[in-house]
């Protein structure tokens, strides 16, 4: 998404390529590895994962270079077009969940961990997520739709719809800040990991977590912003990727020393995360190609890259609930006629996780066709069901 741009004094920025106006589909293609690896780890919750690919960095990096382009508007103007494609999918999300909460006999006021006035209080942040929502940690049975911490998993993927939202308010800032100055702001949120993420400086509840998300991935942020001004490509290559490597390395040694419950889930060591993250992404927008089409054998992916582009915040929020639902699906088949035979449930037994892979994808395919299209609507868009590119001349409409 390195469109060039033009400043007030009728010049390029330095370090802005010539290049024609459009998608880049590398980027494209990154955000739909990274939504993919994030179903795929919320399904299986192999830790290792988080080692091969650190989708929420890439995820932040790239957010971060769109913000960075966007900002050649006003900022006020950019902060509420951000907002305003963020919060109508959340609401859809938030209407649904909280039906289904109430439906369950969940009342707020009495919650014993969000009870009183500010049981209800918080419920703002359904709406406007600048906190961390209420939910019960348990509700209805384990013999029911959904299993008892249904509410937990769906209100999950909400930490990101937090942490973009800080982000997004803070870019006008961060952006003046690192054009002025640019090595400090990019390694500054490393040296705030290293004090908030260690427990160097402890800062208590849901404050000190969204603070250290914050830290965590302001470095893949500003990384965006450096993809975006050309800073990166500047770096000869050989040393970019070596510094990045060692960066990476030291993640990787950090986490050696604090593994935790999960092992090597990144996820809960934040010193290692932010590290690790920031290494790979540095070298992911080194070698960046900045396709207008992808090449080769990629090319068959195009419709799928598109539309998961088009319907990311859609995918992200609705995939944990649906994982929810596919064990439903899955638990349905011990009660199929074929199956009553201890060797055909021993099958299934060890099978179960495949077949949860399989049925989330039509279910999230179910929730796109449901609630996807808010999302134009967010965006000032017609409202599409299936917005993978397909068009009767042809033509890929524009991604958003």
């Amino acid at each position: 998404m390195t469109v060039p741009t033009v400043s007030s004094a009728g010049k390029k920025p330095s370090g802005s390529p010539g290049k024609p106006p459009g998608r880049d589909r590398y980027l494209d293609l990154l955000r739909s590895i990274a939504l993919f690896r994030v179903v795929v780890y919320h399904l299986f919750g192999w830790a290792w994962l988080s080692v091969l690919f650190p989708s929420m960095g890439v995820m932040f990096a790239l957010a971060g270079s769109l913000m960075a382009r966007s900002l050649k508007r006003p900022a006020p103007s950019v902060i509420r077009g951000r907002i305003r494609r963020l919060l109508p999918p959340l609401w859809a999300f938030s209407a649904v969940v909280l039906a289904m909460l109430f439906a369950g006999g969940w009342n707020p006021v009495k919650d014993p961990d969000n009870g009183g006035v500010w049981g209800v209080v918080d419920l703002i942040d359904y709406v406007v997520p600048i906190g961390a929502p209420p939910f019960p940690w348990h509700i209805g049975s384990e013999s029911g739709l959904l299993e008892s911490s249904w509410a937990e998993q769906a209100a999950g993927p909400l930490w990101y719809l937090r942490a973009y939202l800080w982000f997004v308010m803070a870019s006008p800032l961060l952006l003046w800040a690192f054009r002025r100055a640019p090595w400090p702001t990019l390694l500054a949120p490393l040296g705030l990991t290293a004090i908030v993420g260690t427990g160097l400086v402890s800062i208590p509840g849901e404050t000190g977590n969204a603070v250290t998300d914050f830290a965590v991935y302001g470095g893949c942020w500003v990384l965006g912003f450096a993809h975006h001004e050309g800073m990166i490509t500047r770096v000869p290559r050989y040393l970019a990727v070596s510094l990045s490597a060692l960066v990476m390395a030291f993640g990787l040694w950090w986490a050696s020393g604090h593994l935790g419950a999960e092992g090597w889930d990144l996820n809960d060591i934040p010193l290692a995360q932010a590290t690790w993250s920031f290494g790979c992404v540095v070298i992911l927008l080194q070698y960046s190609p900045s396709w207008r089409e992808l090449p080769g054998r990629l090319a068959r992916w195009d419709r799928l890259v598109t539309l998961s582009n088009n319907r990311a915040v859609t995918i992200y929020l609705w995939h944990n609930l649906l994982i929810m639902a596919a064990v439903w699906v899955v638990d349905r088949a011990y009660d199929l006629p074929f199956m009553q035979s201890d060797r055909a449930v021993a099958v299934l037994d060890s099978t179960d996780t495949l077949w949860m892979f399989v049925v989330v994808w039509p279910l999230i395919a179910l929730a796109i066709l449901a609630f996807g299209w808010v999302e134009d609507l967010a965006a000032k868009r017609p409202p599409r069901l299936w917005p993978d590119g397909s068009s009767p001349r042809g033509k890929r409409p524009v991604a958003a």
